[in-house]
């Protein structure tokens, strides 16, 4: 094999390993914001106020990095960014923060789960050179199998609250079009780029519900410590960091196997929320956990074995 070729091979593996590693650190972070989202939300912020606050701070962040190119290149990308925006921006996170209102942090993370799935369904319809392959297929029902197992996690009389579990739910569909609008931006625009606008279009989107929240908290709020430091979590963390780790892993990746990832989510909250909100977590919640980690390994390891057995032929 010449040198210049397995530099580029070695290039390449190192390339992939980041764009995985960026997926996990991404999700485990997005794990971790149920739990700190619904401690904001029992300091009596309103879900309307928990998204803009992050996403205000995100964006301000963000601009200082990139702010000289103000559009995008046509109006219809600019609609498009419009559509990030609102569906994994606004309507996203607005539908989270009210469901976790109404039913438990691990709840709403393992129904939101159910993404990836949506995702792959949404774009093997939309794109022929896509279409979900057996182990994808598989593996993600091997995955929702241990989402359904985490669902009971606490015990079998667990309380379901059925409007919760309903926006939740329409969260995870309104998570997979935005991975689906975000394929073809990825192409021509960098994530820096596409961050901001995301965060531009979310909170602009977010402004008309403030009109029918019930009430906002008294800005004086966001200075007790465990809200400033959620807060600070959230908007640096959950959405500065995080979304510029997601758009560089769908990007190298695939909205496809970038969603896979998101199994992972309710795996980091569960844990979390035992030692946080003190949920607890039984035999059928680690079940649940290992279902997830098969999952994901078989919707993956078709494509591994590939790339492995390409490799040996060019040897």
């Amino acid at each position: 094999m010449p040198r210049a070729s397995k530099k580029k091979l070695r290039s390449s593996t190192f390339q992939n390993v980041l764009y995985n590693l960026a997926a996990v650190l991404c999700v485990a972070i997005w794990g971790l914001s149920f739990v700190s989202t619904k401690v904001l939300l029992e300091n009596d912020l309103g879900p309307v106020d928990i998204y803009l606050y992050r996403f205000v701070l995100a964006y301000v962040l963000v601009c200082f990095v990139s702010h000289k190119k103000l559009f995008a290149y046509s109006l219809r990308d600019e609609f498009m960014f419009a559509l990030v925006g609102l569906s994994g921006g606004s309507l996203y996170f607005i539908a989270e923060n009210v469901a976790l209102q109404y039913t438990l942090a691990t709840n709403v993370s393992l129904l939101t789960a159910t993404s990836p799935l949506l995702c792959t369904l949404l774009i093997g319809l939309l794109y022929k050179s896509e279409r979900p392959k057996l182990n994808v297929i598989i593996g993600s029902l091997i995955a929702i199998c241990g989402v359904g197992c985490t669902i009971f996690n606490t015990s079998f009389n667990i309380e379901v609250n059925p409007l919760g579990d309903l926006l939740a739910i329409g969260a995870a569909l309104l998570w997979a079009v935005y991975a689906l609008i975000l394929k073809p931006l990825n192409v021509n625009y960098d994530v820096w780029f596409i961050t901001r606008k995301t965060f531009f279009y979310g909170v602009l989107t977010a402004l008309p519900f403030l009109l029918i929240q019930d009430q906002s908290a008294p800005i004086m709020t966001i200075f007790r410590p465990a809200v400033l430091m959620n807060l600070l979590f959230l908007g640096i963390g959950a959405s500065l960091v995080a979304y510029l780790l997601w758009a560089y892993c769908v990007k190298g990746l695939g909205p496809v196997k970038g969603s896979n990832y998101m199994y992972f989510q309710p795996v980091v909250t569960m844990v979390a929320s035992v030692f946080i909100l003190h949920e607890p977590i039984s035999f059928v919640g680690v079940l649940g956990i290992a279902l997830i980690l098969v999952g994901v390994w078989i919707s993956d390891w078709l494509k591994q074995k590939k790339a492995c057995a390409e490799s040996d032929t060019r040897r």
